[in-house]
């Protein structure tokens, strides 16, 4: 039979009556297993606090301080600028006015927060939303088309970090920007930014960008210029308007059409400002030898200016410059290259005072930024007789004189006269003219031989390597290319040397400053100077440089050429002008028969009939 059931009255007892009541023991292993379980999670917690500080410690340890970078120093700058105030070049870290966001055309902040950072004043210095989105976008490009950086992250990587990708830098850049969202407000960040950032070609900072590619204030930018500037954080050294002007307009569109897609302006407006885009002209990138010239000395010039910005207006004129880049570009490509000519070099001086119009020390200064004009020393050829001639003048001669052009025999040295026939006896304004080579030995030889000849070179500003035998009558020193267009100055001004200078104005912080110049020194008589001016005149009309001639312009000048056409030169007058030109090879290698009378001439002709009124 079943066993009936068992009465709680009934059950045996859980404990003997001698211990008193009963009590109920609840199990051990759950309380066990719960204790441990809360044990694991504290060491856990600590542990993994401890690993996270240290973690965090590594990404900071190295951390600039905030504080301190935001008042960082920067590298002064040296802003050159053309005679007329248009922008030359610039160098140094180039920073416009400060600016402030009231004064700034709404649409210059807003085309950067619309191509940069939507969601710029919702987010706390980084943007989750942003990231998540890039990560998707990524994603399904299968590879990197989106950032999530926001503002203020650009904002700390610009003012305190390398440019170094990396984890690490990731994270400092999000501390960095967590800190200055703490300690800036969201118009305060923008205003850094839009003061500090780079935007290409050493500009920080919107202002000193507005005046570098569009030659006015940030505050006067025009919707698609501010949008040009928007554009360029992206990728400041490749978008900028000097580096790649197609580029920086397509990456404005791009901002354009990103405004609009905000609300910002109309798809209208966008596409009429895409329309309007028309960047100004690059400065000549062929002056980049007259930048480094005229820069070679500053701290010498300028020394109460070391450690600040400087802004040199120089002696450049745009005109006389874009003539002879295109007319030296154009005889080396054309006619030079049959002549197997490689380079050339043209100075165009200022006679009256020594400023420097224009300077080409080569074909090209990216290719080769050395400067044939200032630092290649060269036999001149003929191109130094009227040095020979002057010293004759001062010892009683005249232009009318007589002079022998037989042959002549100095111990085994006999100059030739190449195709020019003896007439027994030419005028000293013959033998000029036509370059006859024994009349300018003579010549030396009566103003008391070399010596004197190279005292009068230098008196007239020549400095150089001077050979002390008769050969110094046919050229055999060695000069640049600027001396000896100084050289010839005082031919053309009545008889004044001149020091060659490219700054005509300096100023320092709003200040002007004193600019080193030589004034202009008599060192040889107006009768003499009219008497060279006469007979150099007589080069042109009738001898060996006639190819320089111009209708209308008094024109002077003196061919050269050295041995197996290695060097041609001309140096000619048209007042108030001397224009000094050199063709040749860098390696000194022979040309095909090109003369000063021919090609160098040529060139004189086509630049001085481009500055002809």
């Amino acid at each position: 039979m079943p066993r009936s059931p068992v009465r709680a009255s009934q059950a045996a007892p859980l404990t003997s009556s001698r211990t008193g009541p009963a009590r109920v023991t609840a199990p051990k292993a759950p309380r066990r297993l719960f204790g441990r379980l809360l044990h694991g999670v504290l060491l856990l917690g600590i542990w993994g606090s401890v690993a996270l500080a240290v973690l965090l410690l590594w990404f900071a340890w190295d951390l600039p301080r905030p504080g301190d970078a935001l008042l960082a120093t920067r590298r002064p700058s040296v802003t050159l600028e053309t005679s007329d105030g248009h922008l030359l070049a610039t160098s140094g870290d180039l920073y416009g006015e400060r600016v402030r966001l009231s004064e700034l055309p709404p649409y210059l902040p807003g085309a950067l927060i619309a191509v940069e950072d939507r969601r710029f004043r919702a987010h706390f210095g980084v943007d989750p939303v942003g990231l998540l989105r890039a990560a998707v976008s990524n994603l399904r490009a299968g590879g990197v088309v989106q950032g999530g950086s926001t503002l203020t992250q650009q904002l700390a990587k610009n003012l305190f970090l390398t440019p170094e990708r990396s984890l690490r830098r990731k994270v400092q850049e999000a501390l960095l920007a967590l800190w200055l969202e703490h300690h800036f407000s969201k118009d305060q960040l923008l205003e850094i930014y839009l003061n500090r950032v780079y935007l290409g070609s050493g500009a920080y900072g919107v202002d000193a960008a507005a005046r570098l590619y569009f030659g006015v204030p940030a505050k006067r930018v025009t919707l698609w210029q501010a949008a040009v500037l928007a554009g360029l954080p992206k990728a400041p050294s490749r978008l900028n308007p000097r580096a790649a002007p197609e580029a920086a307009m397509r990456r404005a569109a791009d901002v354009l059409a990103a405004m609009a897609d905000v609300g910002l302006i109309t798809p209208q407006r966008a596409t009429l400002e895409a329309e309007r885009m028309a960047l100004p002209p690059r400065p000549s990138g062929d002056a980049g030898w007259f930048a480094e010239w005229v820069q070679g000395d500053l701290a010498e010039d300028y020394p109460t200016a070391i450690g600040a910005d400087l802004t040199l207006r120089t002696t450049l004129d745009r005109k006389a410059q874009a003539a002879v880049e295109h007319r030296l570009e154009a005889l080396l490509a054309g006619p030079g290259a049959a002549a197997h000519v490689g380079q050339g070099a043209v100075v165009v001086l200022d006679a009256r005072d020594g400023a420097v119009r224009a300077m080409a020390g080569g074909r090209s200064y990216r290719q080769s930024p050395f400067n044939r004009a200032t630092m290649a020393r060269r036999q001149p050829g003929s191109a130094f007789k009227p040095f020979v001639w002057l010293a004759a003048l001062e010892k009683g001669a005249s232009p009318g004189d007589a002079v022998s052009d037989a042959p002549l025999t100095l111990g085994r040295w006999s100059p030739g006269n190449g195709h020019w026939r003896s007439r027994g006896a030419i005028t000293l304004q013959e033998a000029l003219a036509h370059s006859v080579n024994t009349a300018a030995v003579r010549l030396l030889l009566q103003a008391g031989g070399p010596e004197p000849v190279a005292k009068v070179a230098r008196r007239l500003g020549v400095q150089g390597r001077f050979t002390r035998d008769a050969s110094l009558a046919l050229g055999t020193a060695e000069v640049t290319l600027l001396d000896l267009t100084a050289g010839y100055a005082p031919f053309a001004n009545g008889g004044f040397r001149v020091m060659p200078y490219g700054v005509a104005r300096a100023e320092s912080a709003e200040r002007l400053l004193a600019v080193p110049r030589t004034a202009p020194q008599r060192v040889i008589p107006a009768g003499e100077a009219a008497a060279m001016r006469q007979m150099l005149a007589a080069v042109v009309q009738g001898g060996t440089g006639r190819a320089a001639a111009v209708p209308g312009r008094a024109v002077g000048g003196k061919t050269g050429t050295t041995q197996d056409s290695r060097d041609a030169w001309f140096v000619g007058i048209a007042e108030p002008l001397v224009i000094g030109v050199w063709l040749g090879n860098d390696d000194a290698s022979p040309m095909d028969e090109v003369s000063g009378g021919t090609l160098p001439a040529r060139l004189f002709h086509e630049i001085l009939e481009d500055l002809s009124p």
